[in-house]
């Protein structure tokens, strides 16, 4: 899912960290005043945690790589906008040090796996687990139906962003000049891979892991709060 430099024109990706620039500093400043004082290290675990969970990439069909993203993890257990700092962390690093995703996509690619994957996670299983207890069955099913949701979003918004690019730059012979497939192409292409195959690694993950927490410390299962 990370796009790669080339892949997006300068209005799309110029538009895109004028988008983040302002959702990193107000992620910054709700994550200060929510995240509780013993959940601040798990911050950077999540960035981590993350980081390492996207390395790990599958070959598909068709020659390309998909991975887990871990987003909707870390936002049950952070918040979605201390999930979007650690996320973003973590893709950063990457595009710097690795060239996974590229310099000039880092705002689209914080967009879709930093930005809409933890926020749609965090609603879907929020909306699911309302009123069930830290310790119930249906905290690790909403855990991964949220997994297997915020991960497909992010995958449509990223087929959405590769999909304009032949309507929004074209050379003189009338070639697009970045991603050459249409919305039509690269829509259906993106959401099956993800619908099939990693969205289910992502649920997966993310279910086992709200198993173990349940388990270890409920607690953290709690909405964040700050500690007076």
């Amino acid at each position: 899912m990370h796009i790669p430099d080339g892949y997006l024109g300068p209005p799309t990706y110029g538009l895109l960290y004028g988008v983040m620039v302002p959702l990193w500093a107000l992620a910054s400043k709700i994550a200060r005043r929510t995240l509780q004082q013993r959940q601040v290290p798990f911050l950077a675990l999540g960035a981590a945690f993350s980081f390492v969970v996207m390395l790990f990439n599958f070959p598909i069909p068709g020659g390309s790589t998909g991975h887990a993203v871990g987003g909707t993890i870390v936002a049950i257990l952070l918040g979605p906008w201390a999930a979007l700092i650690a996320i973003s962390i973590a893709l950063v690093i990457q595009a710097f040090l690795f060239g996974d995703g590229g310099v000039t996509a880092i705002g689209a690619n914080c967009f879709n796996m930093a930005f809409v994957m933890p926020m749609v996670g965090y609603l879907v299983y929020r909306l699911l687990s309302r009123g069930a207890k830290t310790i119930s069955r249906r905290r690790w099913v909403a855990a991964a139906v949220a997994g297997y949701a915020g991960l497909n979003a992010a995958a449509i918004t990223t087929a959405v962003m590769f999909g304009l690019q032949p309507l929004l730059a074209k050379g003189p012979d009338g070639r697009p000049l970045y991603f050459p497939y249409p919305l039509e192409v690269a829509l259906p292409v993106m959401a099956l891979q993800h619908l099939l195959f990693f969205g289910i690694i992502e649920a997966v993950l993310t279910g086992l892991l709200i198993v173990y927490f349940q388990r270890s410390d409920p607690s953290l299962l709690e909405p964040a709060r700050k500690e007076k």
